[in-house]
């Protein structure tokens, strides 16, 4: 297998971070997913163009050399150091891996975007970019297209909606990331380990693809799979429990077993976030369109993902 097979077969987390616990708790999760020798984490902290660093002194040089090492209190960097030093805490990584730095000017600003990239002889990788960028979903976008990341990582806190509704457009920085994106993207609240992954399905081709996709998620972490189908009337209820079985018989396929199958009749999206609360993360589908947006997702899945406790995942 050559250099670029094994770079084409490794699984690539990016994960943001804004100095918020919830941001860390992704980090965390991420941590579990990629925990294996062909997984890498990215970090990556957006700031605005510019943002007061107009001085193309001291500051700019000792960023070239080595931002770990600064000493300063310069945007991101003790956000993305405090990442560094919980995945050494959590066994992720080791102080003695390999270091590389990068600088790459950009948009004129005079601390441009810079890299420092941790491996080791398995060839594992640990990212953390300290990235400009015009607004944050548009850096992590940016970010996301170049690495090609199989899934991003967000935090957002409880009351997300207001506090994420900021100067950054009509929807929050996570829903737009979570609707723009082509890969599978977790928006993180309070994550808790342990409490496994309930996967959403109606029986069609799209969810149980994105059943097969996220079975190999959730083997990542060793994190329980259980199925919810919900049933607008109770007329409807055969199709739920078709749905069910349909999914159950490909996981039993894939010799993965179903901690828990549930069907309920009523509204879907008030009955997911209800069951969610006793999950780690809810899994949803996101289903592609032609239109505005290169890819949006279902009203019932937007409608999880804008209202939920519980951290989401939106599968492609």
């Amino acid at each position: 297998m050559t250099l670029a097979d094994q770079n084409n077969n490794r699984f690539r987390i990016l994960v943001c971070i804004d100095g918020s616990e919830e941001s860390y708790q992704g980090l965390r999760y991420a941590s579990r997913l990629g925990s294996g020798l062909d997984a890498d984490i990215t970090m990556v902290y957006v700031r605005p163009v510019d943002q007061g660093l107009n001085s193309g002194g001291l500051q700019v040089r000792v960023a070239r050399q080595n931002m770990m090492d600064w000493d300063l209190d310069l945007p991101g960097i003790r956000y993305l150091k405090k990442g560094r030093d919980l995945l050494i805490e959590l066994g992720h990584m080791e102080e003695d891996w390999i270091e590389r730095t990068t600088h790459v000017e950009s948009r004129g600003d005079p601390l441009g975007d810079n890299m420092i990239e941790y491996s080791n002889e398995e060839g594992k990788q640990i990212r953390l970019w300290l990235k400009v960028a015009e607004t944050v979903e548009g850096g992590i976008m940016e970010r996301w297209e170049k690495g090609k990341h199989d899934l991003i990582i967000l935090g957002v806190t409880s009351d997300h909606r207001s506090k994420l509704q900021r100067v950054f457009g009509i929807a929050p920085i996570a829903l737009k990331v979570a609707t723009n994106a082509e890969s599978s993207v977790l928006v993180g609240r309070a994550i808790e380990e342990g409490k496994g992954h309930l996967i959403c399905t109606d029986g069609s081709e799209d969810s149980l693809n994105m059943i097969r996709k996220d079975a190999h998620l959730a083997s990542r972490c060793n994190c329980p799979i259980s199925l919810i189908s919900v049933a607008p009337t109770e007329q409807q209820r055969g199709d739920a429990d078709q749905a069910i079985e349909k999914s159950k018989a490909l996981l039993d396929e894939m010799n993965i077993p179903v901690e828990k199958s549930i069907v309920r009749v009523g509204d879907p999206v008030k009955e997911i976030i209800k069951e969610g609360e006793h999950h780690s993360v809810v899994v949803v589908s996101g289903t592609r369109s032609s239109g505005l947006q290169k890819y949006f997702m279902s009203g019932i899945a937007f409608s999880i993902l804008e209202n939920s406790k519980t951290s989401v995942l939106i599968v492609r």
